[in-house]
């Protein structure tokens, strides 16, 4: 399986760093503009439609068009685990139904005083068997530019 990983250092708490991550807001907010996200539905753990917080067990159903171009390609994530402990939280996303034959995305948050190190690692199959293999050494290109424009949207939410 593939991996791809991206570290950014935050200029706030963690607290404030996870407390964003936390709901679908803030990731409306830092998914780069260019993807053509749109949050179609969130259900949390016991059903109720849009919860305040995305715990494990919340489902989020998503759809993209990247760049205008196509048809738009749904998604939906599951959250399998969100824990916070003293200076570190993380939650896991896996995609159960979407474009990658496999995608779970790790969160991790880590204090480092007043900052905060965020790190986003993917474990991911592309689609198409042998063809999405031969492939795979060219995705983190795509990746790159999504994350660092993640990051750095987060840092541009929280360190104002």
């Amino acid at each position: 399986m593939a991996t791809y990983e991206r570290e950014t250092r935050v200029r706030a708490p963690l607290e404030e760093v996870w407390d964003f991550h936390s709901h679908v807001s803030g990731l409306e907010e830092l998914t780069p503009d260019w993807m053509g996200l749109r949050v179609e539905a969130v259900i949390g753990p016991d059903g109720e439609r849009n919860p305040d917080v995305l715990e494990a067990g919340s489902e989020i159903d998503l759809s993209m068009g990247p760049f205008g171009v196509g048809p738009r390609q749904h998604w939906t994530s599951l959250i399998v685990e969100r824990e916070q402990e003293p200076g570190v939280a993380y939650f896991i996303d896996e995609m159960i139904h979407g474009p990658f034959d496999t995608w779970v995305h790790t969160h991790q948050f880590f204090a480092d005083g007043e900052e905060t190190i965020v790190r986003d690692h993917l474990e991911y199959e592309l689609p198409f068997g042998v063809l999405g293999e031969a492939v795979t050494p060219f995705s983190g290109v795509g990746f790159e530019e999504m994350f660092r424009t993640r990051h750095a949207r987060t840092q541009q939410a929280l360190e104002s």
